[in-house]
């Protein structure tokens, strides 16, 4: 090759797209070895997990601050909770970081696991390639000496142990001769140092020494001890070591061998990218050909239309210009009534009979066209409006002859938006498309937005970033080789008006696990109409015994605007939900048997009259009442309290809606993310997401979407 005359260099340049980090596109810098053999840099990885960090929980967080580090933190007034001596009442637990994010290589979900950054390995091979391909590159600058009084001179070698560069006079008076640092490895001068020997990232203190086939990387004898990797085939490292150098060499000598077989295919491609350089540009000439021509009849359809609309105006301006000329006739000392006021002068009896008679009917005529005032002509152009309809779909379907490519389509119901947008399609000709082509952008009403296109080798995509509280248009189109199908029709989805609040149930503070089921994940509870109601039936003897079973989230919320929604089972009885204040949480589960039933308590928002009796003020909790497939819009002084006004169907997801800071709390119906019913709420306290069952209900939290796991399909 040419790199022989060069001293490798040109070698070493001709390799720069190998030595680029695919997340921020420069040189690597500390690259580390992602589960899905990709590499990255170290800083590259810190920087994509911290921003899905902040992507994900925007909790604690003020919408109106998007760049600030999110954090939650428990509230001064969490503090008045801890001292009720009521052990369910805890402080609450910092949300697990992100660990899962796209490899920016592959873009398949990479996990991370417990360990995090901690467990992966550096990718200290490439590291010195990338060094070496450096140092060819800036041949002409030297490594200083990092140990010189200044001015430093240049070095001439670097120590492996101590990590740093000399020149011959520092290195002598730091390794002298007859110490153990005389013994210390030299090379020449360098900025990448390595470790001597690989450490586990697992079992810190513990060598490499051993390669997992399955995982396809190396392991210490802990991890085959007990580790991750005990049931798993291990091979010796320098067994491993000399099976893939062979490999390796073997491949590499084969291309090598091939040289002239790789350069004649080189020149091939060459000539047919000419090739698709002239038949491109012909098509492109052809096409506009074929639009001009359209062009040309719309032209055409365009001028005889104005010509229609033009002659129909003129017509009818005439019309009333002579209707016009006719009543100025009516006008005294004008037109008609002049005339006629000129021949009462007449006093010749027979010439005044011979001319009135006449002159009579004409004025009758008018007089009667005075008491029916009918305009000669229509100002409406109703029937010379343009119907286009047709043409526009056809025209939006225009394509290739040969697309070849059904259009895909956007499959409504399994697309949705909550913390991110999940668009998911379906293609006739699912097997035939090579990618698809995912497009969105915001719809905005005072300009146009342009689309954003994302590349997607399956039929769904999770987009994240979108704008809190804003409309967007999604659409989706085939690919097969270089042919395109036309675009599937729009999709039209609200993002919710805030950040997504995560949160799970409570399964301490006031749950009642004789009323109540919550499964492990605690983001689903049920009631259990009760059993133990039947056994203590006989106890009771008076209405209204019942009591609402409370269950609230795990987070509390001091400051921001947040969002969360959840899905009431369509069987449910009698479901609560809404925002509470931690006061009146402790107010109602204190001891909820003892206490006056909150049922009965004017201010409480549950007896039939309370909504009533406190409209003005802002109460501390709001909670909107769902049962039997409705949602009850509570009663206000201001609008019709008739039942068919205030009972809406149940939609199928609901949404609750707090900002804080303007102490307001909105219910939406998350098909639609439209407002339902809002009103003040009093944020003097910590809020909580609350919920309330009675007789049997269930209710399922909203799961965020996030990517799912990558399941690696290894095979050495």
């Amino acid at each position: 090759g040419d790199g022989d005359s060069n001293d490798g260099f040109v070698t070493i340049k001709n390799i720069e797209r190998e030595l680029i980090c695919p997340a921020c596109k420069e040189l690597f810098t500390h690259p580390l070895i992602l589960p899905c053999q990709h590499s990255i840099c170290h800083k590259c990885v810190k920087e994509l997990l911290l921003t899905l960090d902040d992507s994900f929980n925007d909790v604690g967080s003020d919408n109106s601050n998007q760049s600030s580090p999110r954090l939650r933190l428990p509230s001064p007034s969490m503090d008045k909770i801890d001292r009720i001596n009521r052990p369910g009442w805890k402080r609450n637990s910092l949300t697990p970081r992100t660990t899962i994010f796209p490899c920016p290589g592959c873009e398949h979900d990479v996990d991370l696991g417990e360990r995090g950054i901690n467990g992966l390995f550096r990718n200290f091979t490439l590291e010195t390639i990338v060094e070496r391909y450096r140092q060819a590159a800036r041949a002409a600058t030297a490594i200083m000496c990092d140990l010189c009084k200044p001015p430093p001179q240049e070095s001439t070698k670097s120590c492996m142990d101590c990590s740093a560069s000399y020149c011959n006079e520092c290195f002598k008076i730091h390794h002298p001769w007859g110490t153990i640092k005389a013994q210390h490895e030299y090379v020449g001068p360098t900025t990448n140092f390595r470790p001597k020997i690989l450490m586990c990232p697992e079992h810190e203190t513990e060598r490499i020494n051993m390669y997992c086939e399955l995982c396809r990387r190396p392991v210490c004898h802990l991890c085959k001890l007990g580790g991750n990797h005990a049931n798993h085939r291990v091979t010796t490292m320098s067994s491993a070591y000399k099976t893939l150098k062979e490999k390796l060499s073997k491949d590499i000598d084969y291309l090598i061998g091939k040289e002239s077989q790789v350069k004649s295919q080189i020149s091939e491609l060459n000539l047919l990218m000419k090739e698709t350089e002239c038949n491109g540009e012909r098509a492109k000439e052809e096409a506009i050909t074929h639009f001009e021509k359209l062009f040309e009849i719309l032209e055409e359809r365009k001028s005889s239309v104005l010509k229609a609309i033009d002659s129909s105006k003129k017509l009818r301006l005439d019309k009333f210009q002579t209707q016009m000329e006719e009543y100025q006739g009516l006008l005294e000392n004008n037109g008609l009534v002049g005339y006629a006021q000129e021949v009462l002068k007449e006093t010749d009896q027979s010439c005044f009979v011979q001319t009135a008679k006449q002159l009579h009917l004409r004025i009758q005529k008018a007089t009667e066209s005075l008491k029916s005032f009918r305009p000669a002509a229509q100002t409406s152009f109703e029937d010379y409006v343009v119907n286009t309809s047709k043409q526009t779909e056809l025209l939006g379907e225009l394509s290739f002859f040969s697309s070849g490519i059904d259009v895909p389509e956007i499959n409504e119901e399994q697309s949705k938006v909550y913390n991110n947008a999940l668009i998911n399609w379906h293609h006739p000709e699912k097997d035939k498309a090579d990618s698809y082509v995912l497009e969105y952008r915001k719809i905005n009403r005072e300009d146009e937005m342009s689309w954003n296109e994302i590349e997607v080798c399956g039929t769904s995509k999770i987009i994240q970033d979108l704008e809190n509280s804003s409309t967007y248009a999604f659409r989706v189109r085939a690919y097969k080789g270089s042919i395109c199908s036309p675009c599937s029709r729009e999709l039209i989805l609200h993002t919710p008006p805030a950040p997504v609040f995560s949160f799970l149930f409570d399964e301490k503070c006031g749950y009642n696990n004789e009323h109540l089921l919550l499964n492990l994940k605690r983001d689903r509870v049920e009631s259990r109409a009760g059993f133990n109601l039947l056994l203590a039936a006989e106890r009771i003897q008076v209405g209204y015994y019942t009591s609402l079973d409370y269950i609230i989230g795990d987070t509390g919320i001091t400051k921001g605007k947040h969002f969360w929604a959840f899905r009431v089972e369509p069987y449910s009885y009698l479901v609560k939900v809404g925002v509470a204040s931690s006061d009146k949480l402790q107010e109602w589960l204190r001891s909820p048997r003892d206490a006056v039933s909150p049922r009965y308590e004017q201010d409480s928002g549950h007896d039939s009259g309370s909504e009533d009796a406190c409209f003005d003020s802002s109460q501390p909790f709001t909670l909107v009442t769902i049962g039997m497939k409705k949602f009850f819009i509570p009663k206000s002084p201001t609008s019709s309290n008739e039942p068919e006004n205030r009972v809406l169907p149940m939609p199928t997801s609901i949404g609750i809606f707090l900002d804080y800071d303007k102490g307001k709390v909105s219910f939406y119906d998350m098909d639609h993310m439209k407002c339902l019913y809002e009103r003040q709420v009093d944020c003097s306290h910590t809020l909580y997401p609350a919920f309330a069952l009675m007789g049997s209900g269930g209710i399922q939290l909203e799961e965020p979407i996030t990517a799912k796991y990558l399941e690696y399909q290894e095979d050495m």
